[in-house]
């Protein structure tokens, strides 16, 4: 093979890159490949047989130039000379590893060592695979290649895990809400109110439930007809859901034209203040409700229950004690807010 001394890379003092490259282009580009070796004389036939298998190139002197060079130029992949002055090629491997997507960039150490030691210690370090001086060049031109086929179908994979993950939080998500109010529908509700009163009951904290009501819905949907009805549901949803200013606050559907409010870690107090601001903002809303029996607009009762942990104290006993306090609101007149405390059978 023929060397043309106008192969020389050697006059940038950090970056030295192969004729007609340029790095900003797009990924549909030739892979970039980064020689790393202290012995000029190598790096031209490196150059000149990878550019003839159309790869761009990049070169470093020894192991601290190569690092500097990977973080500026991110090479798809590195040939890394093992024995060299300053940083040797082990340990240039080792810190490569610990650079943003360093784990992920093939290495091939190409080095005259071949005792059992030394190739042990270059995949301890890190690389991917290693050919051994004298290089066989139809070898070096198998293990390019595969090394760079494995690398791409590992960045596809990840890739296709991210969507795969980004579908799947999304598919969680559709579960736990209600397809018609966008707020989180029964199971959701379920699953919370039970994590939360074993937070109560372990951290040994007031946990409130508020139960709200439609009032005189059926005469809405069958005067005004199921569509309105709808509209009414979901309007009423994000107006209850306004009266919550904490993330850990669930609204969700409980049932109909029923929703509940899971306040965690909340007194008596905090929950009733919870349902009085719920009822105003739907009274705000003004909805014209003609068929209703307390008001010429949609309002809603609130029943409002709090329970400190108690020895024996379950799901039930709040979701019970709420109810409770919904039907005293009805009972009353409706278009108000009806507090029960909870007392252990």
């Amino acid at each position: 093979m023929t060397i043309d001394d106008s192969s020389d890379r050697n006059k940038h003092p950090s970056l030295t890159i192969s004729q007609n490259i340029n790095i900003s282009e797009s990924s549909s580009k030739p892979p970039l490949v980064l020689i790393v070796d202290d012995d000029s004389f190598m790096r031209k036939i490196l150059v000149r047989y990878l550019e003839r298998e159309n790869y761009r190139v990049v070169e470093a002197n020894d192991g601290m130039e190569a690092l500097k060079i990977y973080q500026e130029c991110q090479p798809d992949i590195i040939l890394l000379d093992a024995m060299m002055p300053v940083l040797d090629g082990f340990e240039c491997c080792s810190q490569i590893q610990k650079l943003p997507n360093g784990d992920h960039t093939p290495i091939l150490i190409i080095t005259a060592l071949e005792d059992r030691e030394s190739v042990d210690r270059a995949y301890e370090v890190g690389a991917s695979d290693y050919v051994t001086k004298p290089i066989h060049w139809a070898v070096l031109r198998q293990r390019v290649r595969r090394l760079l086929e494995q690398a791409n179908l590992h960045q596809q994979l990840e890739s296709a895990n991210q969507q795969l993950a980004v579908v799947v939080q999304e598919l969680r998500r559709l579960v736990s809400i209600d397809g018609l109010t966008q707020v989180a529908n029964r199971r959701c509700l379920d699953e919370y109110l039970e994590q939360e009163c074993k937070r109560s009951q372990r951290e040994q904290i007031p946990l409130s439930l508020v139960l709200c009501d439609i009032d005189f819905f059926k005469n809405y949907n069958d005067n005004y007809g199921h569509q309105e009805g709808d509209r009414c549901l979901q309007e009423i949803a994000q107006a209850i859901s306004k009266s919550t200013n904490r993330p850990a606050d669930l609204v969700a559907r409980y049932g109909g034209e029923e929703f509940a409010i899971i306040l965690p870690n909340t007194d008596a107090e905090g929950a009733l203040n919870v349902a009085i601001r719920a009822t105003e903002i739907v009274r705000s809303l003004q909805l014209p409700h003609a068929f209703s029996k307390v008001a010429n607009h949609v309002t809603i009762s609130c029943g409002v229950a709090t329970l400190l942990p108690t020895h024996g104290f379950e799901m039930i006993h709040l979701i019970k004690s709420a109810d409770r306090a919904l039907y005293l609101a009805k009972a009353e007149g409706r278009n108000c807010v009806r507090q029960n405390a909870y007392v252990p059978e």
